[in-house]
């Protein structure tokens, strides 16, 4: 079989010859390519993390041998042989995914992006369906995923990929249904997930008027750069949770506000918030 295919190539070799500058660049390109892939498989979980902190010794390595510090060389020279077999077991669950995703024939779907909604249209949405849920007083808690990817969270609950929408974040959240006492995650602009199971906060200087949602809320704050929108099933109240500091009584204004720092992608202040939020609501 091997031989067939071996006279079928050397038949349209001559065919097939490129200018080595075309040659060059169809090379470079592959590898681009093949890199950018295993990029976005990593991106959004912790592999990505342990990625960077690999990057950092490898040149910390390299450092060692140019200054000639020959036993930090020789420590991180001799660790790298363990650091293969670390490499395996930490990105295991990646390297199965991009092997299913070779079997399935899906390796280029994520190549090709998709518009995503008007930002304007999702900040409505989210704002309306929250404005509803407070008047109501329906509990809810919606994350909405940042920089930091939060793939470990989004595993725990119902996976939806959803496009977002006022009326699907409502119905998610009617009390007696499977999936109301969780939280829902946000990515981008499709609902990624609901039902989701967050870390609760250490934190035991907040308030014990604080139910289990305002303390999943601030958990995942603190772990991620993540932000969580909070409607107290007792009174109706909105908060938010951001860089592990909880912000209360939020009105459409204030809450519009920050969404258009998240989905407009303005550049970030200390605070989410209005100047007239910070001083008064943050605890």
């Amino acid at each position: 079989m091997w031989d067939g295919f071996s006279r079928i190539f050397s038949y349209i070799d001559p065919y097939i010859q490129f200018p080595w500058v075309i040659q060059h660049v169809i090379d470079i390109s592959i590898v681009a390519f093949v890199l950018y892939k295993l990029l976005l498989l990593i991106r959004g979980t912790r592999a990505e993390q342990v990625l960077k902190g690999l990057a950092i010794l490898l040149f910390a390595t390299n450092l060692s041998e140019i200054l000639q510090f020959n036993t930090i060389y020789w420590i991180l020279k001799n660790t790298a042989t363990v650091g293969v077999i670390a490499l395996l077991i930490v990105f295991q669950p990646e390297l199965r995914k991009a092997l299913e995703q070779i079997g399935r024939g899906q390796l280029l779907d994520r190549f090709f992006l998709q518009d995503e909604k008007d930002p304007t249209i999702l900040i409505n949405e989210i704002v309306r369906s929250v404005q509803n849920l407070a008047r109501l007083k329906t509990g809810a808690l919606i994350v909405i995923e940042r920089k930091t990817g939060i793939n470990e969270i989004i595993e725990t609950g119902v996976k939806i990929d959803g496009q977002l929408s006022g009326a699907l974040l409502e119905n998610i959240f009617v009390v007696n249904t499977p999936l109301h006492d969780g939280a829902v995650v946000i990515r981008g602009d499709r609902i990624a997930a609901a039902g989701c199971f967050l870390p609760l906060t250490d934190n035991t200087n907040i308030s014990k008027q604080l139910g289990t949602r305002h303390r999943a809320a601030l958990g995942i704050s603190e772990i991620s750069d993540a932000i969580a929108i909070v409607v107290s099933e007792e009174t109706g109240v909105i908060s938010l949770a951001s860089n592990g500091k909880l912000t209360r009584y939020l009105d459409s204004k204030a809450l519009r506000e920050l969404l258009k720092k998240v989905y407009i992608r303005e550049k970030e202040p200390r605070s989410f918030l209005p100047k007239k939020w910070r001083s008064r609501n943050e605890q």
